[in-house]
């Protein structure tokens, strides 16, 4: 295709630059997983889940996140089958999958439904990557005044930034520069990826370490039975089956983004090699390495809740099991790191303290908060970049308004698509930051929901794609995407059911998500519908047309 349209001709017309090896195609989806700032973003809500009978499943913090990773290789290894199998996506992405998976079928009751497949993966793809990107603007805006009121624990400045108007403020600001990098193209785009993942990783190695090294040194002399799980033993088994499928359903959140490296095919040197395994590399380092150490080392350190006056950890001064006055900081609680803004900042502020003296503590604290902005600029990034190039992809395809399929002259970035992206985040990003979490969740779960549908109509392509051909392994082509389709499908209605199961602000954030993803079918069907008029194409053509090659 000029851009990814399966009818139009290779990839390589495009316009766009190819000036990615693996390395810029990995760094690109990891910038998207940053588990430097997830941990920093997510550990409040995980910490705070419980289930419809109000028990804490925090206990279920790691083996959800196995859960979810499991889910997520299951997807990861059919787009990786996908992407080697089609190395002219482009930067079509799922979205040049769907279509010629069924194209490239012989029988034409598959062909015939080409199209629709595209606009289902299309539209899915759309609910994904650009509502994500505006849920990190919103976490950017969170983190900046967690910071600042830090730094300014009283007076006129910590007043300020706590109002939501200054918080809207910064979140159309940082909006706007992280599409001024996009624009500027994807070979700076990597380089600033690459920066970002040495130091988030760098400083997330760090405060594990230390994490483990304070429970096991224990300089705050906590009793055995005030930790929160007895042993380390305890952090890796699973507790309880509807735990971890709820924990589960929040991981999945910090782990998507490993498939972003597809939309990348028009900017690779040697697509066909560098895309799947890219896919895949991102997922092991950030999801299976980085995630694994950096909750294990955080779920290690944390101590019990104990009848303390604010009902949150055991609080200064209080007494331990074993009779002796342990100075264990609230902080330090798994109760408190429910409802604190940044709990992973308050535990290297307390671990920190611990070890060295408090302003030591304090200084560590902004120095990882610091890190964790940068990651949050590449993860918002990275999503904008992939976002852009699909809509990109789809509008070269006539499958969107030709707006979103111009590029730059001089930087050969889609840099209307980027204009449009850049409002539409800064708009999500305020409404996520003025409507407080149950907003913020809602929008949150919209994303989640294109995600799965995504990752389920992934699977499914992969079987269509594969099925019959001469090089069809049951494992990678059947069994692995069957699998991978129906966990996407369980936790997509997981997250609903259990939302509305649980009743109050839990449903209120079901209805958002669901409000949000139902009016962007219904606007996308319409359009759909109009545009197929227009371009007198059919939905889905008669065999008979097909057949004749006559189909549009």
């Amino acid at each position: 295709m000029t851009d990814q349209s399966v009818s139009s001709g290779p990839a390589g017309t495009t316009g766009m630059k190819r000036t990615l090896g693996l390395t810029g195609v990995t760094v690109n989806a990891m910038a998207l997983i940053a588990p430097g700032a997830f941990l920093w973003i997510t550990l409040q809500v995980q910490a705070a889940s419980a289930d419809v009978s109000g028990v804490s499943t925090a206990q279920d913090m790691w083996t959800g996140i196995v859960a979810a990773l499991i889910v997520a290789f299951l997807t990861a290894l059919s787009f990786s089958e996908l992407a080697h199998r089609y190395p002219d996506a482009g930067t079509g992405s799922s979205y040049y999958f769907a279509e010629k998976a069924f194209l490239d079928r012989e029988e034409p009751h598959y062909q015939r439904w080409a199209r629709l497949a595209k606009f289902a993966t299309g539209w899915a793809a759309h609910l994904f990557y650009w509502v994500y990107p505006g849920v990190m603007v919103a976490f950017f805006a969170t983190i900046v005044v967690y910071v600042v009121q830090q730094l300014f624990p009283s007076g006129a400045i910590y007043d300020a930034v706590g109002t939501v108007p200054v918080q809207i403020g910064i979140a159309v600001v940082f909006s706007a520069l992280v599409g001024f990098i996009a624009w500027r193209g994807v070979s700076g785009s990597t380089n600033v990826s690459i920066a970002i993942n040495v130091i988030q990783l760098t400083a997330l190695v760090l405060f594990s370490i230390m994490a483990i090294a304070f429970r096991v040194s224990n300089p705050l002399n906590v009793a055995p039975t005030d930790w929160y799980h007895p042993a380390a033993t305890s952090v890796i088994v699973p507790h309880n089956i509807s735990g971890l499928l709820i924990q589960s359903t929040i991981a999945i959140l910090i782990l998507v983004g490993f498939e972003s490296s597809t939309a990348l095919a028009a900017e690779a040197k040697n697509p066909k090699r560098d895309i799947p395994r890219g896919v895949l590399l991102s997922l092991v380092i950030q999801g299976l390495f980085a995630y694994l150490f950096e909750y294990f080392a955080a779920n290690y350190a944390l101590v019990n809740s104990g009848p303390h006056a604010l009902g949150v950890g055991l609080g200064y001064g209080a007494v331990a099991a074993s009779g002796t006055t342990a100075a264990i900081p609230e902080s330090l609680g798994i109760a408190a790191a429910g409802i604190s803004g940044a709990p992973l900042g308050d535990m290297i502020q307390q671990i920190g303290s611990a070890f060295f003296s408090p302003t030591v503590g304090f200084i560590m604290m902004l120095v990882i908060a610091v890190t964790v902005i940068i990651a949050i600029l590449g993860t918002t990034l990275a999503a904008m970049n992939t976002a852009v190039r699909i809509s990109f992809a789809m509008a070269q395809d006539k499958e969107m308004p030709e707006l979103m399929g111009l590029l730059h002259g001089r930087f050969a970035t889609p840099h209307m698509g980027i204009v449009v992206m850049v409002i539409v985040s800064a708009v999500i990003g305020a409404i996520g930051v003025a409507g407080g979490i149950v907003a913020l969740s809602g929008i949150t779960y919209a994303s989640n929901l294109g995600t799965f549908v995504l990752y389920a109509l992934i699977c499914a392509i992969t079987v269509v794609a594969f099925l019959g051909r001469p090089d069809f392994n049951i494992l990678r082509h059947l069994i692995i995407p069957v699998v991978g389709l129906i966990l996407n499908i369980g936790l997509a209605i997981g997250i609903f059911a259990l939302n509305y199961a649980a009743g109050g602000t839990s449903a209120q954030e079901a209805n958002i998500a669901l409000g949000i993803g139902g009016a962007w079918l219904v606007v996308s069907v319409i359009y759909f519908i109009i545009n197929s008029r227009q371009q007198d194409k059919h939905i889905v053509p008669p065999i008979k047309a097909v057949a004749a090659g006559t189909g549009d």
